[in-house]
């Protein structure tokens, strides 16, 4: 008896499944925030040739599509200015409506632990940052932790408004960014889709492909050694915790690691290719904002942590559409987690809004190297964002010169017209300069604006 009861429960689970309800991925939800004045993409699932009804309310519009033989739909819906909250609703055997939908910014927040670093670890003001944190007009999405072998259809996780518990476990510095946007986008919400995993390398966000057809990232990742708290073969997270999300529409990408490739003489290739790769599989040319590493103190080798945040530097001009922030000044260089995670979502969303939204003309980013002339035996190096080029305290130590011997000297460094004038009585003919070239060395070459330059080695 026993065993007929259980058939034929078996019987109903089959029968409803093979009915193939229409179904959505869970980034398709109440809650949910999509990209503004948009073609957005919707997609799922549903008995194949079944036609599929969706009607947005900001229009009522009515899109019609016909699931093909995958049982799969995907509908391109046009979205308005900003608003909400609005509803979807899906039609085919059955209905499915979405409900307290806004249409505003989308923007992913990726990386490893400083990224997913939340109020509840016991970030700067957190608490009281977290009692002012209801706000129904932005909303967030955290992809959970998870490894895949192969691309996946579907993950975890729901839409949620901003509360104090809920902001409390989310990335504080994509909360700060969001806030920070809104004071200058006025009335657009803000949706940010949180996809982090402390300790990990690039290559795990990046497909294995990729990886694998590219010689010297290859190479790369195969120094990577195992880890007891997360995966380091390539392509794991980007299977589970990005693919699954690919084509819903966002504005850009904040992404802050590095921190687990340190050791790397090849991190501007790797990011390039993540970089690169995601856009391609977005068919997205999207904004990719990042943070440069914090100076920390790592193992034996005083240059490990510097070369990545050189290669971070190098990028900017490697790839288009990118914008880095520099974090020197407000970091600690004996706690690889630094507290002051407001400042950091501040100066990433200012870059968003000077070079994304055009909203803001203020100098956003801090002094970058440009050039490097020789004058018999000066050093001439050139920035950009130069203006008000200043030092902390009247005079520096951390810029240094060398010959043709490649030996390095401290260098004695004047600023004159926006420039730094370099001399030393040990290099009679420059060759190479550098700055701030060492694994904890905070900067104290600063602009107008009192934003920190960004360490260098001339090439």
């Amino acid at each position: 008896m026993k065993n007929n009861i259980f058939k034929f429960v078996f019987f109903l689970l089959i029968s409803t499944t093979m009915m193939a309800n229409v179904s959505l991925p869970n980034i398709f939800g109440d809650n949910m925030v999509l990209q503004r004045n948009s073609e957005v993409k919707i997609w799922g699932w549903a008995n194949p040739k079944e036609e599929i009804r969706l009607i947005s309310s900001w229009n009522n519009q009515e899109y019609k599509v016909v699931a093909n033989n995958q049982a799969q739909w995907e509908l391109k819906i046009k979205t308005p200015e900003a608003g909400g909250p609005f509803t979807i609703s899906i039609k085919g055997y059955n209905e499915v409506v979405l409900k307290n939908i806004l249409i505003g910014e989308v923007w992913v927040c990726s990386g490893q632990s400083n990224m997913e670093m939340s109020a509840s670890w016991g970030i700067d003001h957190g608490e009281e940052e977290a009692k002012k944190a209801t706000n129904p007009n932005i909303r967030f999405f955290t992809v959970p932790k998870l490894t895949a072998t192969t691309p996946q259809n579907n993950l975890l996780g729901s839409w949620t408004e901003s509360t104090p518990e809920t902001m409390k476990n989310f990335s504080a510095v994509g909360y700060f960014f969001a806030k920070r946007l809104r004071e200058d986008l006025k009335n657009v919400p803000i949706g940010l889709i949180s996809s982090n995993w402390g300790g990990t390398p690039a290559e795990i966000w990046i497909a294995e492909e990729v990886v694998n057809n590219d010689p010297l990232l290859l190479e790369n990742a195969k120094k990577l050694n195992e880890q007891e708290y997360g995966p380091r073969q390539p392509g794991r997270a980007y299977n589970a915790m990005i693919y699954p999300f690919v084509g819903f529409k966002i504005a850009g990408t904040l992404w802050y690691q590095g921190e687990s490739n340190v050791g790397s003489t090849v991190y501007d290739k790797t990011l390039s290719a993540l970089i690169t790769s995601w856009r391609k599989a977005w068919q997205d040319d999207f904004p990719f904002y990042y943070v440069q590493i914090a100076p920390y103190k790592t193992g034996s080798n005083n240059f490990s942590n510097v070369i990545v945040r050189d290669s971070q530097r190098k990028l900017l001009k490697e790839i288009t559409k990118t914008g880095m922030v520099v974090i020197s000044d407000i970091s600690d260089t004996i706690d690889i987690h630094p507290k002051n995670k407001k400042d950091v979502g501040i100066r990433l969303a200012n870059l968003a809004l000077t070079h994304t939204y055009k909203t803001n003309s203020n100098l956003v980013n801090g002094p970058l190297y440009k050039d490097f002339k020789v004058d018999k035996n000066k050093g001439i190096v050139s920035f950009d964002y130069a203006e008000g080029l200043h030092f902390k305290n009247k005079t520096s130590n951390q810029f240094e010169l060398a010959g043709a011997d490649g030996v390095f000297y401290t260098a004695e460094a004047l600023i004159k017209n926006d420039q730094v004038i370099l001399t030393s009585k040990k290099v009679t003919t420059p060759v190479k300069a550098r700055f701030a070239w060492g694994n904890t060395i905070q900067s104290d070459l600063f602009n107008k604006t009192n934003l920190p330059a960004s360490c260098f080695i001339t090439e």
